[in-house]
């Protein structure tokens, strides 16, 4: 390949998948893939998604400074939620990868990278929103779909837009002032109560991209990794 392509395809089992396999025969960066469906998407934590027909699931290649790759998905879902504002919605994000329209969900952000050796190879982003599929019903978080908003919505169209803005994103170890302003100006989670895996009451995210819950006289700082429960 001389240059990044968008490639759109009917069905596959994953995107991630398909994505990973051009990174390791050389796709450059901003290589992107798009399903009409998936049979095995996955989300976070190895969680099953359902990719029905309909709906945006992408994949973008990206590369560029590991040394911020933990906060691709963040920086992410604020390109994500810009977009949807551009459409007319008012979009939250929900630390550390959901895209909330109304209190409900719209879609959701995994970032898997690949290391070469000693060396961090790439990362692939995928981006899947409900956009015009029947959102899951049996949804841990209530969900919808963007055309309940957008009627004429259309997933390629917003795809193009997006793949050029997720393979540019910044690989800076820490947010930006601006991007702490713009995440504080969505964040879902600002001042709601969490049970776990520590109880207390969100205060926003740090730099580094860590959320803050604040319980009793303690402050902790939790990483992508842990598991949230409000």
């Amino acid at each position: 390949m001389t240059g990044p392509a968008f490639l759109q395809v009917e069905v596959t089992d994953s995107t991630q998948d398909d994505l990973h396999r051009l990174a390791s025969e050389g796709a450059p960066a901003g290589t992107a893939i798009l399903a009409r469906r998936q049979d095995l998407g996955r989300g976070s934590r190895g969680r099953a998604w359902e990719s029905d027909e309909g709906g945006m699931w992408l994949s973008v290649l990206w590369r560029g400074d590991p040394s911020g790759a933990q906060l691709l998905s963040l920086r992410a879902g604020l390109e994500v939620a810009a977009q949807l504002e551009v459409l007319g919605l008012s979009p939250r994000l929900k630390w550390p990868n959901d895209v909330l329209v109304e209190d409900r969900k719209v879609g959701g952000i995994l970032c898997e990278g690949r290391w070469q050796g000693q060396q961090a190879g790439w990362v692939v982003i995928g981006v899947g929103l409900n956009v015009r599929n029947v959102p899951p019903a049996a949804a841990r978080f209530p969900a919808a779909s963007l055309v309940h908003w957008l009627p004429g919505i259309e997933a390629a169209p917003l795809a193009r837009r997006l793949a050029p803005r997720l393979a540019a994103l910044s690989g800076d170890a820490r947010l930006t002032a601006d991007e702490m302003t713009r995440w504080h100006a969505r964040d879902w989670l600002w001042g709601r109560h969490v049970r776990g895996p520590v109880e207390g009451r969100v205060d926003g995210i740090t730099p580094a991209g860590r959320l803050i819950v604040h319980g009793g006289n303690a402050r902790r700082e939790l990483v992508a990794g842990d598991g949230l429960e409000l």
